[in-house]
């Protein structure tokens, strides 16, 4: 039975709905890199079949999907069984919050190249195809590119163009998380810790003197909803909390957060005057 075959709810049309990538445009290459993508979910049964689709309708060769669910009780399991059959490992019990779940994904890939996305995005069409190829061409330790938030409220579009990353401008937290990719070889652990920084403190620690490629398209979409993380009430307090982890002496180095977020400010909009991105 073929994926297709699942059919969508009957609203649901377009990408990763009712169309999917041409598997033949693998056909040039038969040693496709193995591509792990772990998903941390926690009751987003309102988006998680997209993520689902939106990861097996890549129809890569060669992709291990491994879904980590925090045991939902909105039908989340439900959803995730539907497309066990495609789905290389998932669970659905108790754990440790986000930074927890994803650590138990990646404990369990065997791929060449990691990438995690979360249950309220989704990635866009030929993705995988994309990446793949950078990795292979540029032979680089790391891939990113473009993002798009959709306003589920305002269906409102925007998108992330993110610049090119030199060793200091990791230190400005503007990668698109669900569109970053990276080698096995140099992938570390989350950060258990934190609740809302977990991606820019990974890059902090993985990216520096790797080389990497920038794709200037958009590789994922990230959902803008009532319920996301984004939109509790104490995300500006958690933001801080994380912000002073990250800049203790056990973590980073300590670093006056005014000072940090003034500076990181100016230099942002002076690169995209120089750019021309706003």
């Amino acid at each position: 039975m073929g994926l297709l075959s699942l059919l969508p709810p009957t609203s649901k049309f377009g990408w990763p709905w009712t169309i999917q990538t041409n598997p033949e445009i693998y056909s040039a290459k038969k040693n496709w890199p193995k591509i792990t993508i772990v998903t941390p979910s926690y009751n987003q049964a309102n988006f998680l079949e997209q993520t689902i689709r939106s990861v097996l309708l890549q129809n890569y060769p060669n992709v291990e999907f491994i879904i980590i669910d925090g045991g939902s009780t909105d039908g989340s399991a439900e959803i995730i069984k539907k497309y066990s059959p495609w789905i290389s490992y998932w669970q659905s019990e108790k754990d440790g919050g986000q930074g927890n779940a994803i650590n138990q994904g990646f404990s369990l890939s065997s791929g060449d190249i990691h990438a995690w996305i979360n249950s309220d995005d989704y990635y866009t069409q030929d993705a995988f195809f994309k990446v793949a190829n950078a990795f292979i061409k540029r032979r680089v330790d790391f891939v990113y590119g473009f993002a798009q938030t959709f306003n589920t409220s305002t269906n409102k579009v925007e998108t992330v163009k993110v610049m090119p990353h030199s060793d200091y401008f990791i230190k400005m937290p503007n990668l698109a998380q669900p569109s970053c990719f990276w080698t096995s070889k140099i992938h570390q652990p989350i950060w258990e810790e934190l609740h809302c920084a977990l991606d820019y403190e990974l890059w902090l620690r993985l990216l520096k003197g790797q080389k990497r490629k920038r794709i200037r398209e958009v590789l994922s979409v990230a959902n803008v909803h009532d319920d996301a993380k984004t939109h509790d009430p104490k995300i500006k307090d958690r933001w801080h909390q994380d912000h002073l982890k990250i800049w203790s002496e056990d973590g980073h180095g300590p670093v006056p957060e005014w000072k940090r977020v003034a500076l990181l400010d100016r230099i942002r909009k002076k690169i995209y005057r120089t750019f021309n991105w706003i």
